[in-house]
């Protein structure tokens, strides 16, 4: 008889053998070379595949757990994160324009996602499928927000009689990933052949193709040491910060849930990870006031964030369940394509009349308008290598610049379930975000003749 739980570790394992095996198949095939499929997401299919021949005992929602709490500890680590002495290159008014430009995309982006979300649902229900209300409205959790919010929100629907939300909008999510590298890779290509590049004709390093560096290759640093191994490892230290954040961040969302109605305790749970991040924000504030930021090192923490991301999009994928699937299939198949070919019309559209760095800009959004921020910056490298331009610093920037979007879409999507709202309100306050976004873009002299 075995003495201890072993099934959350046999879990987190089994992530840990596929996300290997990806980065051998990265290593060796060209198919996933030509399209940078990153290393997590190749571990991930290939996972969903054998656990659903049964060779594994386990089951879709042991990685939803992992999926939940490694989304609220990506963005603790994100909140925690500072640049330090890092300057900005580019010029701090270009920089600042790039990245209003990037946030007035994902409000654009998460709009248009929204309201063909709500006018799908109509149109099945002419058809005859009966859909919950806000099934639509996976399109920009999964896409533009993202596999956490998906999953979040979606455990919170199922509260509310959304049977199996949560699956749902994974596999939007999932589906979101193939758009980001299988229409962005190609679409990068051709900017660099037309001649669209910043730096002009680019050819990219094996190491990124392949996805590993070379013995004799010169490594970049992962961060500083920041205390003494005598007293502490200073990886340690920073997970304990991380850890600190989400404890306190549990018992102030458990507080709330007490003082607040039934329904709104509901969806409170669904937004930990935001408040986690405003949590995360506040410690490093008060950090600073106490002289202590310089204890925080920003490539030791982006390192938790990127491992925290890999593992978590190895288990978006895992934790899809194709039964389930199966039986929304056609909604979701023809609910994708069509947000997913607007979405990519709209972006290029927009990015074409840009007056500078027109195709780093647009495939950097565009990746992180189907993926996560991750895949943004995997197709900015492909045009940009080096990071050489200020497109990277600006998706950072962008992130802070777009939060009241983001913030109120996911308010806005929950208004159905949470206050009887009709989705055809929300979807008609989106198109007032939509108008908002292109007026800025506008105002802001973003918005000219087309150079591609």
């Amino acid at each position: 008889m075995i003495p201890f739980p072993f099934e959350p570790f046999l879990v987190f394992g089994s992530m840990a053998v596929f996300l290997l095996i990806g980065i051998f198949l990265r290593a060796k095939i060209r198919f996933f070379q030509r399209f940078l499929f990153p290393s997590c997401l190749i571990g991930g299919t290939l996972g969903l595949i054998v656990m659903h021949t049964g060779l594994l005992d386990l089951k879709a929602i042991d990685f939803e757990v992992y999926v939940y709490h490694l989304f609220s500890i990506s963005f603790i680590s994100v909140g925690l994160t500072h640049n330090g002495d890092q300057k900005s290159s580019g010029g701090g008014k270009e920089l600042f324009r790039g990245a209003l430009w990037m946030a007035c995309i994902e409000g654009v982006t998460i709009s248009l996602q929204t309201i063909i979300g709500a006018l799908s649902v109509f149109v099945f229900a002419i058809l005859g499928f009966k859909l919950f209300p806000t099934f639509g409205f996976f399109i920009p959790l999964g896409f533009t927000e993202g596999p956490g919010q998906a999953l979040s929100i979606g455990k919170t629907w199922e509260g509310f009689g959304f049977s199996n939300a949560a699956t749902i909008g994974l596999a939007f999510a999932a589906i979101g990933f193939l758009f980001a590298f299988f229409i962005g890779v190609p679409l990068v290509n051709w900017g660099i052949r037309k001649g669209h590049s910043f730096l002009g004709q680019v050819t990219l390093p094996d190491e990124l193709l392949k996805g590993v560096m070379r013995k004799d290759s010169e490594k970049e640093s992962a961060g500083s040491l920041t205390m003494h191994s005598g007293n502490v490892d200073t990886l340690a230290f920073h997970v304990a910060l991380v850890g600190l954040v989400y404890l306190v961040t549990y018992f102030l969302v458990y507080f709330l849930g007490k003082v607040t109605s039934p329904n709104v305790a509901k969806g409170l749970w669904g937004f930990f990870f935001f408040f986690g991040l405003v949590v995360a924000l506040i410690v490093r504030w008060v950090m600073t006031r106490l002289g202590a930021l310089h204890l925080i090192d920003p490539g030791v923490q982006r390192r938790i964030t990127g491992w925290a991301v890999d593992f978590l999009i190895v288990a978006v994928v895992m934790a899809v369940q194709l039964v389930i699937v199966a039986q929304f299939i056609v909604p979701i198949i023809v609910m994708s394509l069509v947000s997913g070919i607007v979405t990519t019309l709209a972006v290029v559209y927009l990015g074409s009349r840009l007056p500078s760095l027109n195709l780093e800009r647009t495939v950097a959004i565009f990746g992180t308008c189907t993926g996560t921020v991750p895949s943004g910056l995997l197709l900015l490298r492909i045009s940009d290598p080096e990071f050489s331009t200020p497109v990277a610093l600006e998706i950072g920037l962008m992130n802070i610049i777009v939060a009241p979007i983001i913030a109120s879409s996911m308010i806005l999507v929950n208004a159905p379930v949470w206050w009887g709202w009709s989705i055809y309100l929300v979807a008609l306050i989106h198109l007032g975000i939509l108008i908002l976004s292109l007026i800025l873009i506008k105002v802001f002299k973003l918005w000219g003749k087309p150079r591609f």
